[in-house]
This record gives structure tokens, sequence and C-alpha cells, in this order.
């Protein structure tokens, strides 16, 4: 299998994950809290991050074993930990990394007019494809041909 058809498949899989898990998984204290200062936010943020997270794991395990992908444990994992990271970054809001980096690029206007959720989805998307360039490369290209 190429490793732009891996790419293609993670990336479904991954985006399909992401839908279900930021948005039926997680849960309305965890959507509340994990922008909040302090333990309380960040405990809410890992909280979503580490159900989000499982759900997209699970969802590439699966794929990978109905779709013959070649993923090995590190390329899922690898991938896992991208998107981990990124999501909590984003999800932390003012205390993560998104919030402060848009307003630094000139996007204070755009977040404060009620496009914070779009910049959110957008930082989302774009680290998981990354996350699926980052398993197709390391997949091991046994998949079936």
């Amino acid at each position: 299998m190429s490793r732009g058809s891996v790419f293609a498949a993670v990336f479904a899989g991954m985006f399909a994950a992401h839908q279900v898990g930021d948005y039926w998984v997680q849960t309305d204290a965890q959507a509340q809290t994990k922008g909040c200062h302090g333990p309380e936010g960040a405990r809410a943020c890992a909280a979503h991050v580490a159900s989000y997270t499982a759900l997209s794991a699970m969802t590439l395990v699966g794929l990978n074993k109905a779709l013959g992908l070649g993923l090995t444990g590190r390329a899922i994992a690898a991938a896992q930990v991208i998107s981990a990271v990124t999501h909590y970054a984003a999800d932390r809001r003012e205390h993560g990394l998104m919030f402060p980096l848009a307003r630094k690029t000139g996007h204070a206007g755009f977040l404060d007019r009620g496009g914070a959720p779009l910049m959110d989805q957008a930082w989302h998307v774009g680290a998981l494809g990354v996350s699926a360039v980052v398993a197709a490369v390391l997949s091991d290209g046994t998949g079936q041909k």
C-alpha cells in the first residue's frame, strides 16, 4: 500500500475520531473547565485529551487491522502523541499555546469576534494532517497491495 494511501486512511480515521471525541465523548464539564486557569482547568483538559486520544488510537488500530495499512505500533503512537500534545495546547485556550500564538500573529480581532472555535478546529485538523503524514512515513510498507 502506498504511503499516500496510508496517509489518506489515517487522516480520514483520525478526522472521524476527532469529530466524535471532540463533540460526543468530551463531557460538558470538560468543555466548560478545560480552558480555566490552574490545576482544575489542566485536569479537565487532560481528561478530555485522554479520552479523545484513546478513541483515536482505537480507531487507528481498527483501521490498521481492517484495511491492512501496515502501521507499526511506533507509527500509531507517534501520530497519537502529536495529536494529543497539539490538542492540549489548543484546548487550554489562553493558558495554552494556540490563543497566545494567534494573538501574536495578528489574529486577535478574529479570535475576539467569535472566531475562536474556527481557529481551534483549523489547528486540530492541521495537526491531524501532520499526524497522518508521520504515521504514513513510519508505516512498515507491508500493507496489502
